[in-house]
């Protein structure tokens, strides 16, 4: 079994430093980490960037309360290489050489294991952050275990983990098409917007930004109807965000 797997390839480690992003692949890993070499042979790190949604931040410590493992806060310095903010579709290779970077160091003086959570539903050959990964020799213990997606999920149900179920959140600056710079004040609009809509009770969503002219707001597949019926309400949260107009898309 995969899960049996991932086991064996975390008892190989003295120890581990785990990256944690408040998603259910990096908590699962973190959690079977504890389970595998105990609480005081592991470690997590979460990076406090302008990239991670206050909510995701939030839901890292959340993470690392439960589980039980203490949790550095790193700084990541990406925000002041250009070469992110110029998002010019490696952006997510220079957010995991910053990240990477700052963590490394914490494992090396311990002399563990770096490790984060992609799993054998990502496709490593189109994944930038996956290059950054082999060049620092950083392991994705989920994906070498062939963990899909869905038995993450099931193995995180049956640990009774809150973030089992979580949707997908991508890092804020996934929402700026490539091409287009990453600022800070984008990615304020973005927080906003997608905030603002999750109170409406939508949860399987994405903010588009286009700059404050236009934000495209996708909406899972399941909630689409619902979301065509309150367009205007749309209109006026993006207004509320900074934005002068609003278009309404499914999520793919």
């Amino acid at each position: 079994m995969s899960e049996a797997r991932l086991s064996e390839l975390l008892q190989q480690m003295p120890g581990a430093v785990v990256a944690l992003s408040g998603g259910v692949d990096s908590s699962l890993l973190l959690a079977v980490a504890v389970e595998t070499l105990g609480v005081e042979r592991v470690l997590a790190v979460v990076a406090d960037t302008p990239s991670l949604a206050r909510s995701e931040f939030d839901c890292a410590q959340l993470m690392a309360s439960e589980i039980g493992v203490e949790l550095r806060v790193l700084s990541t310095a990406e925000f002041s290489d250009q070469r992110y903010l110029d998002n010019s579709g490696d952006r997510c290779y220079w957010c995991k050489e910053a990240l990477f970077e700052s963590a490394i160091p914490l494992a090396v003086e311990r002399g563990w294991v770096m490790c984060y959570g992609e799993n054998a539903s990502d496709d490593p050959t189109d994944r930038p952050g996956s290059k950054s990964a082999a060049r620092h020799g950083v392991r994705a213990p989920l994906r070498e275990a062939g963990m899909d997606k869905q038995q993450v999920r099931v193995a995180a149900r049956a640990r009774g983990l809150s973030v089992a179920d979580k949707p997908a959140m991508p890092c804020l600056s996934s929402r700026i098409p490539i091409g287009i710079p990453v600022t800070m004040e984008a990615l304020e609009r973005v927080e906003k917007m997608e905030n603002s809509i999750r109170k409406l009770g939508f949860q399987v969503l994405r903010a588009r930004d286009f700059g404050t002219e236009l934000v495209r707001v996708e909406i899972g597949a399941s909630e689409f109807t619902d979301a065509e019926g309150a367009r205007e309400r749309f209109t006026a949260l993006a207004i509320e965000a900074g934005y002068t107009s609003c278009e309404l898309a499914p999520y793919n």
